[in-house]
């Protein structure tokens, strides 16, 4: 497939508007479709054209999806006005780069391959911040041509596509990553609070954290949420306890203990019950400090988040 394909992009939330940006910024001839129109429309000012309905992608030769969840997944390729209600699409290939299921994906590869067309599972690490700062990273799994034949697109939006294998590995590998991702911002706000309450200043203790062999760009990355308690959303408690879920369903079936997630799967749950479940998830250490008998409070140092 040449270099000028025509893409199709499904979903313009913050990751997929973020990253359907760099596409197009990039001179992708690419197509957007969104639930709600007025979300993908800006980025018509990148020289993106703005779908009014999925059957308009179907003329396109490669059609990427970032949306929420597998009931978003099934809706936007095989719902009724999905993208499949056309009567002979173009599209050859589907890009999926949404968190779901190793079921939910085997289903989608299923539906998909029943009208000609391969499914590169290709799901990401990192949020809108870090898709702008160039930092995003893919991984890929299905066929190896098919890999290859979206790889030139997949660099336009990150600089790293890793491709572990067929089928459905990318999204084992997806779902142990978010699962990290969990256990690693509760055992941060654990160790933050400890010092703090000994007496240690959060920055000061984080500084020294991250200059450390156990900093991380995770770790620089939230800092300054953990020490100014700015809190602008990344990715919520709701999403962190789906992908939990994923997880433990995985090592259920795989059996797999995971004590470690289990507990984080809890104390994310418990965040949402106190109506925090829309708000990032470094508000964990909200929770942590609350337990810890202290106020948190923003400690209004200016603090880098490793990113520039």
């Amino acid at each position: 497939m040449s270099a000028n394909a025509r893409i199709g992009w499904i979903g313009a939330g913050r990751m997929g508007y973020a990253m359907a940006t760099r596409l197009a910024q990039q001179g992708a001839d690419l197509t957007v479709w969104n639930r709600t129109r007025a979300k993908a429309e800006p980025l018509a000012k990148h020289g993106a054209k703005i779908a009014s309905a999925l059957s308009d992608l179907a003329a396109c030769d490669i059609v990427f999806v970032m949306v929420s969840t597998w009931d978003d997944v099934r809706q936007v390729i095989g719902g009724p006005d999905g993208l499949l209600s056309a009567d002979a699409p173009r599209t050859r290939l589907v890009v999926e780069c949404s968190s779901i299921s190793l079921e939910g994906s085997a289903e989608l590869r299923s539906l998909l391959a029943a009208r000609g067309i391969e499914l590169l599972a290709a799901p990401v690490s990192g949020n809108a911040k870090v898709i702008e700062a160039g930092r995003l990273s893919f991984v890929c799994s299905g066929p190896r041509a098919a890999f290859d034949q979206a790889l030139p697109y997949l660099r336009m939006i990150a600089p790293a596509a890793s491709y572990v294998g067929e089928g459905e590995l990318a999204r084992i590998v997806k779902i142990c990553h978010n699962v990290f991702l969990g256990v690693v911002i509760q055992s941060l706000a654990e160790i933050t609070i400890l010092a703090q309450k000994a007496g240690v200043p959060r920055h000061a203790f984080l500084e020294f954290i991250n200059q450390s062999v156990m900093g991380s760009t995770f770790s620089r990355y939230k800092t300054p949420a953990l020490v100014n308690l700015d809190f602008k959303v990344t990715f919520t408690p709701a999403l962190l306890r789906k992908d939990l879920d994923l997880g433990l369903h995985a090592a259920r079936e795989l059996d797999v203990p995971m004590p470690l997630a289990s507990i984080t799967r809890d104390q994310v749950q418990a965040l949402i019950g106190l109506g925090l479940g829309d708000e990032d998830f470094a508000k964990l250490i909200v929770l942590q400090a609350r337990a810890s008998g202290i106020d948190l409070e923003p400690e209004n140092v200016p603090v880098g988040d490793g990113l520039a």
